[in-house]
C-alpha cells in the first residue's frame, strides 16, 4: 500500500512541475494559451503572475519530491502530508477563485494521495 501511496506521491509532484513548465516558459506559448484559455496581449500582461505561480508550484514539487526520498520514514511521512495538505488547499482556492477544473488537475489527485498515505 505504501508503495501505491508513493506513486501517487510522486505523480502530484510531476504534475506541479509540469505547472511549473507551463507557467514559468510556456504561458505565452501557444500550449500555454490554450490551457489556461488566454489571448497573447492577456498572456503577455499576466506573464510575470505566472511566473511567480509556476515557481510556487515547483515548490510544492520540490517538498513533495522531499518527502518521498527523505531516510527517516516517520519525518518523510510528515512531509509528504504537509506539501499534500499545502497542494489540497492551493487547489480548493484555485478551484473557487478561477477554475473548478483545478479542483479536479490538482486538489483531487493530492487528495486521493493523502487517502493513500494514511492508509498505507
Amino acid at each position: 500500500m505504501i508503495v501505491i501511496a508513493n506513486v501517487l506521491v510522486a505523480l502530484v509532484a510531476v504534475l506541479h512541475v509540469y505547472f511549473l513548465i507551463l507557467e514559468m516558459f510556456l504561458w505565452t506559448k501557444p500550449v500555454g494559451l490554450k490551457t489556461f484559455g488566454n489571448s497573447q496581449e492577456r498572456a503577455n500582461a499576466m506573464a510575470v503572475l505566472a511566473a511567480n505561480q509556476g515557481l510556487y508550484n515547483g515548490f510544492l514539487a520540490a517538498g513533495l519530491l522531499w518527502g518521498l526520498f527523505h531516510s527517516a520514514p516517520a519525518f518523510a511521512f510528515q512531509i509528504k502530508v504537509f506539501f499534500l495538505l499545502c497542494v489540497i488547499i492551493a487547489g480548493a482556492y484555485g478551484a473557487y477563485s478561477v477554475s473548478r477544473r483545478i479542483l479536479f488537475v490538482q486538489a483531487a489527485p493530492a487528495a486521493l494521495a493523502l487517502i493513500m498515505l494514511y492508509l498505507a
